[in-house]
Formats: structure tokens, C-alpha cells, sequence
């Protein structure tokens, strides 16, 4: 039996309980206003993230992966976190994985009893030869789902970095883990239902997760994302515009910049910066580990 008493994420919230009362604007006003909480609610768990952030990148740098694991709407954050991380930082789809408790047919439809079962995660793990050298994130909002919590354990059965992210203290999870992040937005609009605040909450955390990691990678320049893949018309204008603001240079010095570094823009950057060619610029940015800051610095030296 599931003591619900217990999780923070299913108590009662006095702020809503005659929202089915209110007009339609003074209930958007209320739901508003609970979704303001959750920001400040992220804030005393910035220090344990900031830390997960530090590991993922480490471990990224010695050939780890970071993989998200959950069930239903924490599943699916996981997955559209690690989906958008390839077109906005250039990475590997296979770098970022998310996974979700009954496959794909789940991010679309609920499927039952697939988050209850002990098995099923530490195979769904497997497909993927998730090993010691990775970072697994186990997303629930009760921090009690049997999938996410096998997951867990299973990590650290195999010595790979565990992380939990929920919004419930004191959880099996939080104790599984070997580092716990908590957060804790209060209890939701509607009870229970912890795609609203919860969902805000661990969507803005797993924000943090990926962006900061990749900026300790080098993907970021300033505030431009430089490894952005210029996979459709709107991130090759993208591309453009980055490249143009970098180097002050002209919008065809930009194009022709882009075309001859195949699309890459942190290349084209440091093609325009050094004035060496796209094959001593590529090798430079290498041995600067692909931070253009670095590298730019390393022939300044020169």
C-alpha cells in the first residue's frame, strides 16, 4: 500500500481548493501564481546541482554519457531534454539519452503498470551498455516510482554516478542515489498532479543539467551556442547570425565562412578570428579541447 499522506507532491493546497469556483481569469491568476513558487523553490538545491553539473561534464570528458530515466511525465521530460540537446549544441544523439518506464509507445500514451515494475529499467539500461563510465538521473516526482528506483540501484551496483531528481524529501530514491537533488514546489494546483508544478519544477532542473554541462564543454561562446547544427533554415540563419556577431563580420563573409567549415559555426568563427585555413583551424580548436575561448587565447600567445 502506497502511504499518499507521506508525499509532499500529493498534499492538499489551500491556495486552490475552490478553484472549480473561480471565473476563468481569477483561475489562471491562482495557477500563475503557484507557478511563480517554483523558481524559488529550485534556488537552496542550486549547490547539489551545480555539483551533478561539474561530474556530467567530467565524466563526459573521460567518454561518459549523461542518461535521464523516469516514468510517465518524468519520463518524458528526461527524453525531450536529451532530444534537444544534438540541433542546439552539435552533441551525439547518443551522448544524452532519455528513457522512459514501456519504450516509446509511452511517450505518447500511458502505459500501465510499465513504472511499477523492478525489471524492466535495468534492461531498458542494458540496450544502451550503460557501464561505469556514465551518469544516470532518475526523475520522479515522488521519488518513490519502483522503475526509476531500480534504475538507481542498479547504477550503483555498476559503479556509474547516480542522481535523483525529485520533489518529495525523504524519499527511496533520495537515499538510492548517490547524489540527491530535491526540490520542493509545494503542493500542486490540482493534487496529484505533478505535471503541473513538479513538472515545471524538474524541466527547469534538467535545464540546468544540460545547458551547464555543455557550457563546461565549450559548446557555448558568451551566451551564443556555437555548436549549434545548422540542420534546418532556421539554424543555419541561426549559424549565420552567430557567426556574424562573434567576428563582426559580414553576412557573406559569414555564409562563406560556413559553407567551407560545413556548416559548423564555432569552425567558421575561429576560421575568421585566426585567418588560418578550415584544416589548421579544426586542429587548433582540437587541441584547445573545442573551447574557441582557449583557443583563440592559445594563438594570441603565438
Amino acid at each position: 500500500m502506497i502511504n499518499l499522506s507521506q508525499i509532499a507532491t500529493e498534499q492538499a493546497n489551500p491556495a486552490t481548493k475552490h478553484i472549480d469556483e473561480l471565473s476563468t481569469l481569477d483561475m489562471l491568476k491562482t495557477i500563475n501564481a503557484e507557478d511563480k513558487k517554483v523558481a524559488c523553490a529550485i534556488e537552496p538545491a542550486l549547490p547539489i546541482i551545480g555539483k551533478v553539473v561539474d561530474i556530467i561534464a567530467e565524466k563526459i570528458k573521460n567518454g561518459g554519457r549523461l542518461f535521464y530515466i523516469g516514468a510517465g511525465t518524468s519520463g518524458r521530460l528526461g527524453i525531450l531534454d536529451a532530444v534537444e540537446c544534438p540541433p542546439t549544441f552539435g552533441t551525439s544523439p547518443e551522448l544524452v539519452i532519455g528513457i522512459i518506464a514501456g519504450g516509446t509507445p509511452a511517450i505518447f500514451r500511458a502505459v500501465e503498470g510499465a513504472e511499477d515494475s523492478t525489471n524492466l529499467s535495468q534492461g531498458d539500461l542494458n540496450e544502451y551498455c550503460f557501464n561505469d563510465k556514465d551518469v544516470l538521473v532518475g526523475i520522479a516526482a515522488s521519488g518513490r516510482t519502483p522503475y526509476t528506483l531500480s534504475a538507481l540501484k542498479y547504477a550503483r551496483e555498476l559503479g556509474a554516478t547516480s542522481v535523483s531528481l525529485t520533489c518529495s524529501p525523504n524519499s527511496p530514491m533520495e537515499e538510492s542515489a548517490e547524489y540527491a537533488i530535491v526540490v520542493q514546489p509545494g503542493p500542486e494546483v490540482i493534487t496529484g498532479s505533478t505535471r503541473l508544478k513538479a513538472g515545471t519544477a524538474q524541466k527547469m532542473v534538467l535545464n540546468m543539467l544540460s545547458t551547464g554541462t555543455m557550457i563546461k564543454l565549450g559548446k557555448v561562446y558568451g551566451h551564443l551556442m556555437v555548436d549549434v547544427k545548422a540542420s534546418n533554415k532556421k539554424l543555419t540563419e541561426r549559424a549565420t547570425r552567430i557567426v556574424m556577431e562573434v567576428t563582426d563580420c559580414n553576412r557573406e563573409t559569414a555564409i562563406e565562412a560556413l559553407n567551407n567549415a560545413n556548416g559548423k559555426a564555432k569552425l567558421a568563427i575561429f576560421h575568421i578570428i585566426s585567418g588560418e585555413t578550415i584544416e589548421n583551424s579544426q586542429r587548433l580548436l582540437d587541441e584547445a579541447d573545442g573551447y574557441i575561448g582557449r583557443a583563440i587565447k592559445n594563438i594570441n600567445k603565438k
